[in-house]
C-alpha cells in the first residue's frame, strides 16, 4: 500500500526545528528533540554548546548541520566538528568535547 507524502516527511526544514534544552545553563547546555524511529533507531537533533564537556557515547552516526568544535578520544585522536563533517562514534567511546560555536548535529542512534 502507497504511503502519503504527509507520512513520509519527517521535517520540511531542520534548519528550524526546535531542541529542547537538557541541560542546567551552566554546563555545555545541551539539548535534543526525536524526529523520528526507524527499525529500532532513533533519529533526531541535539545541539551543544559553546563550552567543554566529556561523554561516554553510545553507537551513532551523525551530520554536523551548524558550528564548530573539536570531539577528542582518550587515544590522542580527534576529529575537527564543522558543516558537512560526518561522524561514526562506537559505545563505550571515552569523549571530550570542546565546541567553540554552538553545534548542530543530525545523528542516527
Amino acid at each position: 500500500m502507497a504511503e502519503a507524502a504527509s507520512e513520509r516527511l519527517i521535517s520540511s526544514d531542520l534548519r528550524f526545528v526546535e531542541v529542547q534544552r537538557t541541560d542546567p545553563p551552566d554546563l555545555l547546555a545541551t539539548g535534543s528533540q526525536t524526529l523520528t524511529t526507524y527499525r529500532g533507531l532513533e533519529l533526531g537533533l541535539w545541539e551543544a554548546g559553546p563550552g567543554t564537556d566529556t561523554d561516554v557515547e553510545v553507537d551513532e552516526i551523525f551530520l554536523v548541520l551548524e558550528g564548530e568544535g573539536t570531539v577528542e578520544f582518550v587515544d590522542g585522536s580527534a576529529i575537527e566538528l564543522r558543516p558537512g563533517v560526518l561522524v561514526k562514534l562506537f559505545a563505550g567511546d571515552h569523549t571530550r568535547w570542546v565546541v567553540h560555536q554552538r553545534i548542530r548535529k543530525l545523528y542516527l542512534a
